[in-house]
């Protein structure tokens, strides 16, 4: 194969999500535009008592093998959503040179309910009950292990930590990995299984999460006048990522194209977003520039929307400052909740079906936009719209930016 940078392809696509565990579920999920949020018995008495999982999937059994029984939450997960990516790109680990072949699968948390249990033990049993397995079951770079080991890929394997960046940071790692000849196929996402007392308490006390404990499927409201929270969710979502030339030769089929990526740091604060929303603009930009874009020709916006006063107040400023042509916009967490480090693999591949569908999902509850919010938000219902170029946000504490330009093939 070639390694002359001839442009990226996504050949393959996997998710699972609270709204649907695979493809063509999670589609029908997002256009049907209803918030999946619910009570969760797990998290009963909590001041927020209620979240976003992933329901209606035997983990284990979907897994399989021997080796299920090492995997934490946040793994099974990944490995279920790569086996779906590889097989809708038609590649196969027993077909493919696997030292041409990376992984890199965006982790924020990890195995934190692994780590709790496991403390829960050593507080009240004593030491010789904790797992010999915790480390390797719990550490962030689980995922992208065993995925590498499942897969067989023996190329770079990595986990970059970005917050609630990371699966976006994850697929343009990827691509840089293609571009600059080290493989020749990517298995880029991002996974997180976090829904424990312990880390949605501990969102809540940062009030970062909705209250809306009256109502908690209308309590994900992204760019609404009176949205005061998001909602946490789980789940993943991988692609396969190879250079257009060389899916096209394979007989394989691009089903959008990476044609840019961009990353900045706000420099500003540890969990609040930099508020006039240049630090992210900055990442916009060199994803317009790498795909060799104008602002004007950004037909659609996949925002991060995340539910937040301040996120969706500086994403607003953002997106009106650099696109005053009102682009199409949507926001994935109204259906889905915040899916942390998976939610910018989830929403790539949102935005994959966008343009290949040709259909904007619409942001849930979202009714009135606040005064000065000068969007083209897409409500209610699904919009028919023929999309050519479109460009994912993601936004994570720390200040990371990563924005993913993306073009119908």
């Amino acid at each position: 194969m070639g390694h002359a940078d001839t442009g990226v392809a996504v050949t393959g696509v996997g998710v699972v999500t609270p709204a649907g565990t695979d493809e063509h579920t999670f589609w029908a999920g997002l256009c049907a535009g209803r918030s999946v949020a619910r009570r969760c018995d797990e998290l009963a008495g909590l001041p927020v008592d209620f979240a976003c999982p992933v329901d209606g999937l035997d983990l284990d059994t979907a897994v399989g093998g021997r080796s299920v029984w090492r995997m934490a939450r946040f793994v099974k997960l990944a490995l279920i959503a790569a086996r779906q990516a590889v097989a809708d790109a038609g590649l196969s680990p027993d077909d493919w040179d696997g030292t041409r072949v990376g992984v890199v699968l965006g982790v924020g948390v990890g195995g934190v309910s692994l780590l709790v249990d496991n403390l829960r033990k050593l507080d009240e049993e004593g030491p010789e009950t904790v797992s010999p397995l915790l480390v390797p079951m719990m550490i962030p770079n689980a995922a992208a292990g065993e995925l590498a080991i499942a897969l067989r890929a023996h190329g770079p394997s990595l986990a970059p930590a970005t917050a609630c960046a990371s699966g976006a940071t994850a697929i343009a790692v990827g691509r840089d990995l293609l571009t600059s000849g080290r493989c020749d196929a990517v298995v880029a996402g991002g996974a997180e299984a976090a829904l424990t007392p312990l880390v949605v308490s501990a969102f809540a006390k940062l009030g970062a999460l909705s209250t809306r404990t009256c109502d908690p499927a209308g309590a994900s409201r992204p760019f609404a006048a009176d949205r005061d929270g998001f909602v946490l969710g789980e789940g993943a979502a991988v692609v396969v990522l190879e250079r257009t030339d060389d899916a096209l030769a394979r007989g394989g089929r691009p089903r959008a194209l990476l044609a840019g990526a961009g990353f900045s740091t706000d420099g500003h604060h540890p969990t609040a977003p930099a508020p006039d929303g240049h630090g992210a603009q900055w990442a916009v930009e060199a994803a317009l520039h790498q795909a060799g874009w104008a602002p004007g020709e950004v037909g659609h916006i996949n925002a991060h929307g995340t539910s937040t006063p301040l996120n969706d107040a500086m994403e607003t400023a953002l997106i009106s400052r650099l696109f005053p042509h009102r682009p199409s916009v949507t926001a994935p967490k109204g259906v889905l909740g915040h899916t942390l480090a998976a939610a910018g693999a989830i929403e790539a591949v949102a935005t994959v079906l966008t343009l290949e569908q040709g259909i904007v999902p619409p942001i849930a509850n979202l009714d009135a936009l606040p005064d000065g919010f000068e969007l083209d938000c897409v409500t209610k219902a699904p919009r028919h719209q023929p999309v050519e170029r479109a460009v994912s946000h993601s936004f994570g504490f720390g200040g990371h930016n990563v924005a993913l330009a993306f073009a119908r093939v």
